[in-house]
């Protein structure tokens, strides 16, 4: 490239940096990285990114995205109050929309339910085309589902069915993420995924994640449908800084949550890919903050909710009598002093009259840590905080082992729990011979980050357990909802199981806005051109 060709190109970035640089985001879920890039504020307090284009499947994700798309044709000042009218319940969303077509109109636009792979290339690529209208500079962000890479997902489907593991089409998913890479060619992307794609097998002993980043260094190289133009990409890590003349390592891929003031021990592979022909110098990196951000700092303040029976008719007071027959409880007796004393003081404590929360609650309280990223003044409250039913004997087991975990501070084992409280199953006899996962009932750490939130907590609670006995419950939707970051206006549809799988497959919007500073600082230096 010429001198000339390059002083050409600083000109156009400089030139649009005056408008929000284009965002593509495909796999979206929910929209966790794209809320992130699109809460990023320049200094002159204007966006600094803006979603053209978000790509989901999911019937309940994509209809979350719209109504965050939604959300965003309006600057955070002139919201309007139809859409807190919506998240309270008062108006239908048919209302809001018909309220306010042209912004309606403009996030149906940008949130577009389709499957990505083959059979939709075509049309992805030409609808890419149009959402970026010739722009040049621009990010594209996502990634492919994870259950394939995931280290419990392979178990369990090799488990069932080795052929069907190796032919499963997730693996192949990232090639679609490749084709609008060689397609479109974006300036930079971030690419996410589990940590367990780091040690994940394609065929027998190929290394899935190495083939992937040889795949993202040279997407032309691999599909052939993509453009003629040569296309070639460096790649960074975003926790470690960039050594001349020595490659990353995998593991310097992963980026730890709790790290970066996340309130919550979330372990994900991020790779920041950059076009070469345009940016030379090595990026920065996240900022290691040493006080790690705790669950009780951001969620103590959401209202104190009980559980519900899932079993016969729930009420108050069958609730407070099956948590109270722990009280002549003969299993007691097999427990140490100090948490038989705590098991009666605290069931003194149980309070039968606690609401099970509802789809919206207003509360004046406030999160000890980032409040301006959470509370939304306009709100008054908090939504989706609504508590799970449970079976008299996991209320029981629920409360017991939150107070092992407080006096022990960590969550019991099965080998914890006294014999009479341990479920009838044959795999928690396999779990205490050491061969099945012996954590199946998890409790969440009073001040420390809660561990992974993951799509499986739409399944059961037992991993989610709160650390007040008194609650004897699993998190909220909500509760979920902080550890992941999301702010509280943020509103997700579906039933319960459809909010709270959204929820643990979302990337940190938090996380993501510190990583949307990085990639804008890259883009608006003419160092890197």
């Amino acid at each position: 490239m010429s001198p000339l060709q390059r002083k050409i190109i600083v000109i156009i970035i400089r030139l649009n940096m005056k408008t929000p640089i284009p965002i593509i985001d495909v796999f979206a879920g929910p929209g966790g990285l794209g809320e992130g890039f699109s809460s990023l504020i320049s200094d002159d307090g204007q966006p600094t990114f803006k979603i053209r284009l978000s790509i989901e499947k999911d019937f309940f994700a994509h209809k979350t995205l719209q109504l965050r798309a939604f959300f965003r044709q309006f600057a955070p000042k002139n919201v309007p109050s139809e859409y807190y009218e919506y998240l309270k319940g008062e108006i239908s969303k048919e209302t809001l929309f018909q309220k306010y077509p042209r912004q309606f109109a403009m996030a149906q636009n940008e949130a577009w339910k389709i499957e990505l792979g083959m059979k939709s290339r075509e049309v992805v690529k030409k609808r890419i085309g149009e959402a970026l209208k010739g722009v040049t500079n621009w990010v594209l962000i996502g990634g492919p589902p994870c259950q394939a890479y995931s280290l419990v997902g392979r178990s369990r489907i090799r488990g069932k069915n080795k052929r069907k593991y190796r032919e499963d089409r997730r693996h192949h998913l990232y090639k679609e993420y490749l084709q609008i890479l060689s397609d479109h060619q974006p300036s930079i992307f971030i690419m996410e995924n589990v940590k367990g794609l780091l040690s994940s097998k394609r065929v027998r002993t190929e290394n899935t994640f190495e083939l992937i980043l040889s795949d993202l260094k040279s997407p032309n190289n691999v599909m052939l449908t993509g453009t003629d133009t040569p296309l070639a990409y460096k790649l960074f890590s975003l926790s470690q800084k960039y050594v001349s003349g020595k490659d990353f390592e995998p593991k310097d891929f992963v980026i730890r949550s709790e790290e970066y003031e996340i309130p919550q021990a979330r372990h994900r592979v991020i790779i920041f890919g950059i076009r070469e022909d345009l940016f030379k110098s090595t990026p920065g990196i996240l900022k290691k903050k040493s006080r790690r951000v705790t669950i009780n700092d951001v969620i103590d303040d959401l209202p104190k909710l009980r559980s519900g029976l899932s079993k016969g008719d729930d009420s108050p007071e069958k609730w407070l009598n099956a948590i109270l027959a722990i009280e002549n409880a003969m299993w007691k007796d097999s427990v140490s002093d100090k948490i038989a004393e705590t098991l009666d003081s605290e069931l003194k404590k149980v309070n039968a009259k606690l609401s099970r929360g509802a789809a919206f609650i207003a509360t004046s309280k406030r999160p000890r840590k980032h409040v301006g990223w959470y509370v939304d003044s306009k709100l008054k409250g908090i939504c989706n905080h609504e508590s799970r039913s449970h079976i008299p004997d996991d209320l029981r087991r629920y409360f017991f082992a939150a107070i092992f975990a407080r006096i022990n501070r960590r969550s019991p084992t099965l080998s914890d729990f006294p014999k009479a409280l341990l479920p009838n199953h044959k795999n928690v006899t396999e779990a205490l011979s050491g061969s099945k996962f012996n954590d199946r009932f998890r409790v969440q750490l009073r001040g420390k980050p809660s561990t992974t939130v993951v799509s499986h907590i739409s399944k059961d609670g037992h991993y989610y357990i709160h650390y007040d006995p008194t609650q004897c419950r699993s998190l909220s939707v909500r509760e979920a909802a902080r550890l992941q970051t999301f702010p509280d206006n943020y509103f997700f549809e579906g039933n319960r199981t459809q909010q709270y799988h959204q929820v643990g497959n979302a990337v940190p919007p938090l996380l993501a806005k510190k990583i949307a500073a990085i990639v804008y600082k890259v883009l608006n230096s003419s160092n890197h051109v």
